[in-house]
């Protein structure tokens, strides 16, 4: 797309919204919602004129309906509803309908506008920001998708009053994760905003400044050869994690997820980038007070090595890493031996007791 992403932390989102919209040129409007965001964001957006007269496409909420056909029926009701390709589908929900939305436009007609708004804050600092799209396919997540930057993204922590507390945590693992691969100044703010007391306003700014680590890493390398595996730190282990818990039928929320795969991923920074032990267990303390332990014991070790060789991170079969020297010292394409990453799923059962 020729235009570049441009991402508003709101003040007055409804006024930045109908701004917006009255300056663009576009034909329809169409707004894709799950069936949580319909009934509870909606409502907050619902007398913006454009927003009004503009029809709802409702999909079923959560990650195992981010499939093939939910995506086929959103673009059977864009073909249905006359849209071209000087429409406009704005994206309102978490990380599933951003995803999934942007992968729609990003397809339909070849490529039409999209705009996100996203409702929870693993969305807000994640998936809604940085182009990527896309759905879980043959049992592995994200697995087809696109590069596909949504025209704009409207940012206001207002809607994360709807949430609750493991969803907040969830997103908060993804603002530790960008605090932990840019300076001691992100990471140490990440490290004392108080969860429990909820400064939704405060948090709006802390939320800037994750964004902002993360566009600055895209901006940089938008299809990811480089420096934008940046943002993979803690998900190779943490993808790994999630596809165990699904496959057991208990699932975990992503950012649960990656709080895990942070803590074993530090291990390995520590092994075998000097990662200072100290930091290592200051990160270890934080994450064992706020998140609960993800239960799995030795007989799983294949189960996750092999789910981390799925990875799309990957080269010629080598499970590649991102890893940390320090705070801000980020070390790309690192491969680390199977004896060594089971060490490190050793390290997590023993920091967390499992």
């Amino acid at each position: 797309m020729e235009e570049r992403q441009q991402v508003v932390i709101c003040e007055d989102l409804k006024a930045e919204l109908r701004d917006f919209l009255s300056a663009l040129d576009y034909d329809k409007l169409f707004i894709l919602t799950d069936t949580n965001t319909r009934e509870k964001c909606y409502p907050l957006l619902a007398d913006v004129p454009a927003v009004k007269d503009a029809p709802v496409i409702v999909t079923e909420a959560g990650d195992t309906h981010k499939s093939l056909e939910a995506l086929a029926r959103i673009w059977s009701y864009l073909s249905n509803g006359g849209a071209s390709r000087k429409s406009l589908l704005m994206n309102l929900g978490g990380g599933m309908v951003t995803d999934m939305g942007g992968f729609a436009g990003a397809t339909f007609k070849r490529g039409i506008r999209t705009v996100n708004i996203p409702t929870t804050l693993m969305a807000s600092v994640d998936a809604a920001v940085g182009g990527k799209t896309g759905i879980n396919f043959n049992g592995l997540k994200n697995e087809i998708g696109a590069f596909y930057p949504p025209l704009c993204v409207f940012i206001d922590c207002e809607f994360l009053r709807t949430l609750d507390r493991d969803n907040i945590l969830s997103g908060y693992a993804e603002m530790l994760k960008h605090g932990l691969i840019s300076s001691m100044e992100n990471y140490t703010s990440v490290l004392l905003y108080d969860i429990d007391t909820m400064n939704y306003a405060y948090l709006n700014r802390l939320v800037g400044q994750s964004v902002a680590v993360k566009e600055r890493v895209v901006a940089e390398d938008p299809k990811e050869r480089g420096i934008r595996k940046a943002l993979n730190f803690g998900h190779t282990v943490g993808h790994a994690y999630e596809s165990l818990s699904f496959r057991e039928g208990r699932p975990i929320l992503h950012g649960h997820a990656v709080a895990a795969g942070i803590v074993s991923e530090l291990y390995l920074s520590h092994k075998q980038c000097g990662f200072p032990k100290e930091k290592l267990y200051q990160v270890v303390y934080y994450i064992k007070e706020y998140y609960p332990a993800f239960f799995f014991d030795c007989g799983d070790y294949d189960t996750l090595y092999e789910l981390m060789t799925h990875d799309k991170k990957n080269e010629s079969g080598v499970i590649n890493f991102t890893l940390l020297g320090n705070v801000g010292e980020v070390r790309i394409n690192q491969s680390v031996d199977k004896d060594k990453i089971l060490e490190s799923l050793d390290f997590y059962r023993e920091s967390f007791g499992v």
